[in-house]
């Protein structure tokens, strides 16, 4: 796993792209001021907090997310590089929960746990404004949740999935099912 500073430039970057549409410096300028990006960091701080056993800075980190930034994220959550939470308000991630690389998250969303079992979200995936993610379902790579979908089910690598409660819609590009 790649250190803190690593960790934050992956983020800046990859927000930089998704808000900006380039990496230039001043699109990272301008991705480090806008809405989310302190719960990025602060998240990264906590995760790094948590690694070396720096529990009350962990916990520090953790209260910061959400007094701050709005943003429940569980202290035991791992998220790999290039996580972006375009908008952190109203977030609420389960601390069991493990995602990939290049995770994009909009605002009003949860990943929460049901009975104790919590998602797991590959690499690349997008979670929609007001999406649900709950229970021990597994959102593969490349995987797109539309905006308030619940879902309570798995959803295939590459497939886009809305509703209440969601249901796939498109599989990579084979078209509709």
């Amino acid at each position: 796993m790649p250190g803190l500073i690593a960790l934050i430039e992956s983020d800046l970057r990859r927000k930089a792209i998704w808000c900006y549409g380039a990496d230039r410096p001043a699109d990272r300028l301008r991705a480090l001021l806008s809405d989310g990006t302190g719960a990025m960091i602060a998240y990264r701080l906590m995760q790094w907090s948590r690694r070396r056993r720096l529990v009350p800075l962990e916990w520090a980190f953790n209260k910061i997310n959400v007094l701050a930034c709005g943003c429940v994220i569980g202290r035991g959550a791992e998220f790999g590089p290039g996580l972006v939470l375009v908008h952190s308000g109203g977030i609420v991630i389960n601390g069991a929960v493990q995602g990939g690389a290049d995770v994009t998250i909009e605002h009003q969303v949860t990943v929460g746990a049901e009975r104790g079992r919590s998602p797991r979200l590959g690499s690349g995936v997008f979670l929609g404004a007001g999406a649900k993610v709950i229970g021990l379902v597994t959102v593969g790579d490349g995987a797109k949740i539309g905006a308030n979908a619940v879902v309570v089910r798995d959803v295939p690598p590459g497939a886009t999935a809305v509703g209440v409660p969601a249901r796939v819609v498109v599989r990579d590009d084979r078209g509709e099912e």
